[in-house]
């Protein structure tokens, strides 16, 4: 029986010949698929009052983003502890230290209201995620970051494709992340973006994501390079590079199909999981939304054996996230009441979820769950 993995990129013909063109052009550093790239994802997100850069991971995006947000040594940042590591090494990497932050119960997002409780007067920022298939409140994120004076970090690494009040996700926050890592909802093999409102943050980031070099897109975007230019800040080798950029371009003409593929198969998952009593399926009905990954809560002393009963019938689960707090580098971090947060440690659970993923494969991680816990549906 084959095997079911958690994740699975959508790789079709279109991206194999986008791979070859750009391998037959022969420029394989940072060229003109990224700046095509780029003016795509613009035109995609409607961000027409934005700038867009394209970087070589999400991980990258997130510390630009913040270096961008003038976070650095002695300052503080909140993030949700129930994030991905990427984000707290984000803002150590700037000499910050994360300050962990619960969620909510129901969206799994950063809980504003404890938020407030861990306002100092080194907090610089705040790092708010959506989370799967639940968007932030982020009409009252930005009033709170208004009322705090903080940059907001918005990690969309889940949410690309989403709209928050008839807005597309990137079209609206104050700095706005992608990543396009190989399990991500498209995929650019590796990538990452950074969505920022000034032509001042778009230099700076192009110039830190390559190496601190000065040398114009407007050069770079035609396949070429300057010989000569100025370095005036600190920089990483954080460009993306064309292959790479080509690919992500054939993804971003399927995101049609890809976002109506994946609200269909966790709305057919939350209609059959939904009649198991000890699953607890997200709270939405998937409109506007396009879905990341799919998870499922079971209560914490099933949850390891569920996995292992699944596993045997060639399914992979996975589990997004560990709590920040509990990882020995960040365990002495500040931190408020995080009751949540462990608590949806322990239960929270991903399921298969695939672009075009087949009814087939949904009824048999159905009827895995269905027989684990003696239901039948």
């Amino acid at each position: 029986m084959e095997n079911i993995p958690v994740f699975k990129p959508l790789i079709e013909q279109e991206e194999i010949n986008a791979s070859i063109e750009a391998l037959k052009l022969g420029w394989l550093g940072m060229g003109s698929y990224v700046g095509e790239f780029e003016e795509a994802l613009k035109k995609f997100l409607g961000a027409s009052d934005r700038h867009v850069a394209a970087v070589s991971t999400g991980h990258a995006a997130l510390h630009l983003g913040l270096l961008v947000a003038g976070v650095g040594p002695g300052d503080e940042v909140i993030t949700p502890s129930f994030n991905n590591v990427a984000d707290f090494q984000a803002i150590l990497a700037t000499g910050a230290q994360p300050v962990f932050c619960d969620i909510q119960n129901d969206t799994l997002c950063i809980d504003l209201e404890k938020a407030e409780q861990l306002i100092t007067s080194k907090t610089k920022a705040i790092i708010v995620m959506d989370y799967d298939c639940v968007l932030c409140d982020h009409n009252r994120v930005a009033q709170f970051a208004q009322k705090h004076n903080l940059r907001v970090i918005h990690d969309a690494a889940h949410s690309l494709g989403s709209k928050y009040q008839g807005k597309m996700v990137g079209s609206f926050s104050d700095i706005c992340m992608f990543s396009f890592d190989p399990v991500k909802t498209m995929t650019c093999i590796d990538g990452g973006a950074l969505v920022v409102k000034t032509e001042e943050e778009l230099k700076k980031i192009h110039e830190m994501r390559l190496i601190g070099m000065s040398q114009p897109t407007s050069i770079m975007y035609n396949n070429n390079r300057a010989w000569t230019y100025d370095v005036k800040q600190i920089g990483f080798r954080y460009h993306m590079a064309n292959l790479h950029a080509a690919i992500g371009l054939a993804q971003l003409t399927k995101m049609m199909k890809i976002s109506e593929s994946r609200r269909a198969a966790c709305r057919y998952y939350n209609e059959k999981l939904d009649l198991i009593p000890e699953v607890t399926v997200p709270k939405t009905d998937f409109n506007d939304i396009t879905p990341f990954l799919y998870y499922i809560r079971v209560p914490e002393n099933k949850r390891d054996s569920l996995r292992s009963y699944l596993l045997k019938q060639g399914i992979d689960t996975g589990i997004h996230w560990q709590p920040g707090h509990e990882f020995t580098l960040l365990k002495n971090c500040r931190k408020g009441d995080l009751s949540i947060t462990d608590q949806v440690g322990n239960e929270i659970l991903s399921l298969p979820l695939h672009s075009m993923i087949s009814k087939d494969t949904l009824d048999r991680v159905i009827e895995g769950i269905c027989s684990f816990f003696k239901r039948i549906i």
